[in-house]
Parts: structure tokens; sequence; C-alpha cells
């Protein structure tokens, strides 16, 4: 079994859904007392949100790659970030390990095209759903059309999961005004939405909702698991 290596922290409360996933995984796919083997550096997210906040991408990229280093020489045999929203310094990620990265977006998008899902919806941070790292990287490699929500909802989406998911806040209010986006999404012809930011789904579950969901966490963490039970190196 290979070594994965997790940048979490971003916010813990979903990096503790990685955790689970990553290992009830693997345990259903060796059985008995499997579990993965994880490599996990969990960054102070205030320092992350605040350099966010004022446009740092530069100084976030320094960071997560210190961190990304950190876990290369720990053991893991490849990487993954933990979270949608800093897929945006993935490349300055990659390039500072010598381990691959398994990128988010990537495994999402590869899922939608072997379920023949060629438009689609897209709720995440306002930095996901407006700049072209993430929604680009998926129309220009894979040909998918994503639709975001207008700005007004992008506003709220953006607060809910800062002021009250990364802080493990639930609120039936909130889940509402997720739902109504995800069906205004669906009228627009969205096949499907994607749930771009791993705490959404801390909140809003396949059976609250017809429209058919993808849950980037446990997308993410499937594949994971695959590479690492893989006898190909990855």
């Amino acid at each position: 079994m290979k070594t994965i290596g997790l940048l979490g922290g971003m916010s813990w409360e979903s990096t503790a859904s990685y955790y689970r996933a990553l290992n009830e995984g693997v345990k259903s796919a060796l059985g008995g007392l499997h579990s993965a083997r994880i490599v996990l550096y969990s960054v102070d997210f205030a320092e992350i949100e605040a350099m966010q906040a004022r446009d740092d991408w530069e100084g976030a990229a320094r960071l997560l790659s210190q961190a990304a280093r950190g876990v290369q020489a720990a053991g893991a045999d490849f990487l993954m970030i933990g979270t949608n929203t800093m897929h945006r310094v993935a490349t300055d990620i990659e390039a500072a390990v010598d381990i691959p990265l398994l990128h988010i977006a990537d495994a999402t998008a590869e899922r939608l095209m072997a379920d023949d899902v060629e438009r689609v919806g897209l709720l995440g941070t306002r930095y996901t759903m407006v700049q072209d790292f993430y929604k680009g990287r998926m129309t220009d490699q894979y040909g998918l059309d994503v639709l975001v929500p207008p700005e007004d909802e992008q506003d709220e989406i953006h607060r809910i999961i800062f002021e009250e998911l990364c802080l493990g806040r639930i609120r039936e209010a909130s889940r509402l005004s997720l739902l109504s986006s995800i069906q205004a999404l669906y009228e627009r012809g969205a096949r499907a939405v994607i749930l771009g930011c791993t705490e959404i789904a801390l909140l809003v579950r396949q059976g609250d909702t017809g429209v058919r969901l993808y849950d980037t966490t446990a997308i993410h963490a499937e594949r994971a698991i695959e590479w690492a039970l893989s006898d190909v190196k990855v």
C-alpha cells in the first residue's frame, strides 16, 4: 500500500471527512484491521484565509509548498490538497515536490465524463466559482460546460462556507439556500451540480435534492484509495 500525503486543515472539519473516507475506503477494500497509510500536514486555516482575503496567493503557495515538502520527506508517495480552493496554487505545489499530485478537479471531471455529464453546475467559495483555475481546467482539459450561480448567490454561498461551515455551524436556512441555488442551476441546464467546496457536503446531501450531486471530497478520496492500492507507480 502506498502512503497518501494530505495537506489538510482547510478547514479541519472537512479534513476530518477526508480522514474518515480514506480509512473507511481502505478498510472496505482490504478488510480486517486495515487502514490507510497517511501523512497529514494540517495548517492553521486562519493564516490561509487571511492570504486568500488579501489576494496573496504567492504567500499561500509558499506556505503550502513548504508543507508539501514536509509531507514528501515523511514518506508520502503522492500528494492531495484537501480543499478545492487551494488548488489555485496546485501548480506551485507540484513544482515544489517530486511526488505526483492528485488534482481534485481532474478526479471530479473524470467521474463526470464517465457518467456522460457534459453540462454541470459548480458551487464553491467565491474564488472557485469566479476564478479560472478550477472551472477553466474542467473546460480546457475535459470539454465540460461549467455553470455558476449569479453574483448575489455566490456571495451568500461564500458567506455560508466561511462564517458557518468552516466553524462547524450547520443551519437549516443555509441548507435551503444552497438547495435553491442547486435547483436554479438545474433549471439553467446543468445535468448535475459539483459540491466544489469540501465543506458543502457537511450541509447538503444527495437525499436533500433530486438533482445529481458530485461530492468532491468523496470523489477525491475514492481516487486516492485507488492510487494507494494500485500496483502501478503513480
